[in-house]
């Protein structure tokens, strides 16, 4: 059995942190336990493995389906690091979001600005009663449907077959990307897949870089955030490099896309170009910061041919329900459409070919369909979904 060292050897480790936060932890009687602060989460597990230092409570300023809420407490799980107190310091929360995150390990979260007095109180009572406390925390997920040996196996070697028939058309792309536009050829995003975990998405870079800087010369489609009579309001042209609205109050990106030593905005001015609305689901028609490889890749699918490599190291299945982006899954936590994270996360689906480029197809819909999927996917179904995937891409309208 590990002794527990006296408090003023313990250190409670605060995970991007911004300044603020740092300066309301030192303020609060933590009964002499430091305080010590993490870039990120790599930081974090580096230093607790290679220092030795005993962590007894993790905060992280962080949304809660952000890589430093519910995926860096999934991370550390991996790593097999110790259990002690996780705690998230949220600006945007819902009741379904505290749900999640309650359900997922989190053992509380706090609103920002931060009120001082009852972040102390909670985190010193939890540090002091763990032992005891640890024990009846039980994390309840949507009952994952496992699956199947024999679809897995399909998995691997469908892929690999695909991946290595079309490795010219790789190269070609791959060549066609690079000389149009500098950056790499290749991006991920994280995406969320079967019971909520984290993965990172790859596909084809199909816009440019610099978007932030094209964005500048679009100064009627992003300087101005429109309300929802559709007047333009004051502009927001701040230091925050043109970020979103959900990104603005960090003064960071949020929602980034990774490539390389690169590193864009997935939501840029998504605000401007929503009615106003709360769908879960959006796409940006003829968005300006689209190559020209990237228009013709995007329309013919082959950007996503990357996702092949998912579905090899096990990420992703061939069929399933469409991984969604962090700020799409937080919207859908409630009871009825957790269901669909159940299933495991696929290239294509039963939306994709059951309601492909028909006008009429509501988000409604489509959650409905994942729904029914998550609920009746077998082999045989998959098959069939596969069948009537070609005939769905060769559809105009794009999805």
């Amino acid at each position: 059995m590990t002794r527990t060292p006296p408090q003023n050897k313990q250190v409670i480790a605060l995970v991007n942190g911004d300044d603020s936060v740092a300066d309301s932890l030192l303020k609060l009687n933590l009964n002499g336990r430091q305080v010590r602060r993490f870039a990120n989460g790599i930081e974090l597990a580096n230093a607790w493995l290679e220092d030795h230092i005993y962590i007894s409570a993790i905060i992280s300023q962080s949304e809660v389906m952000t890589p430093g809420g519910i995926p860096l407490l999934e991370t550390l799980k991996i790593k097999r690091m110790p259990n002690v107190p996780f705690f998230l310091l949220s600006v945007h929360l819902s009741a379904n979001l505290r749900k999640l995150a309650l359900d997922a390990g989190v053992v509380d979260i706090f609103r920002l600005p931060l009120n001082g007095e009852h972040l102390e109180t909670r985190l010193n009572f939890l540090i002091d009663n763990w032992s005891r406390l640890k024990g009846n925390l039980v994390r309840k997920v949507p009952a994952i449907k496992k699956t199947p040996l024999g679809k897995r196996i399909f998995d691997i070697v469908f892929a690999g077959m695909v991946l290595l028939c079309i490795s010219p058309l790789l190269l070609l792309v791959y060549i066609a990307i690079k000389l149009e536009s500098r950056g790499p050829a290749f991006y991920y995003s994280l995406r969320v897949g079967t019971g909520y975990g984290v993965f990172k998405f790859y596909k084809f870079r199909s816009m440019y870089v610099n978007s932030d800087q094209r964005i500048m010369d679009l100064k009627h489609l992003n300087q101005y955030a429109i309300d929802a009579q559709g007047k333009k309001t004051q502009s927001v042209e701040d230091n925050t490099n043109f970020l979103c609205n959900d990104c603005r109050s960090y003064g960071k990106c949020q929602f980034p896309l990774h490539a390389d030593t690169v590193t864009w905005c997935e939501k840029q001015y998504i605000d401007s170009k929503k009615a106003g609305g709360d769908s879960a689901f959006f796409k940006i028609k003829d968005d300006p910061r689209i190559t020209k490889v990237g228009a013709f890749i995007r329309g013919t699918s082959i950007d996503e041919l990357p996702q092949l490599w998912n579905v090899i190291i096990g990420d992703m299945s061939i069929v399933g329900n469409r991984p969604l982006p962090l700020y799409e899954a937080e919207k859908l936590t409630t009871d009825k459409y957790a269901l669909r994270f159940a299933a495991p996360a696929g290239i294509t689906g039963l939306w994709q070919v059951e309601k492909r480029g028909k006008s009429e197809m509501s988000e409604e819909e489509r959650l409905e369909l994942d729904n029914y999927y998550a609920e009746h996917h077998s082999i045989w179904n998959d098959a069939k979904v596969i069948l009537k995937t070609i005939p769905a891409l060769l559809q105009k309208e794009k999805v």
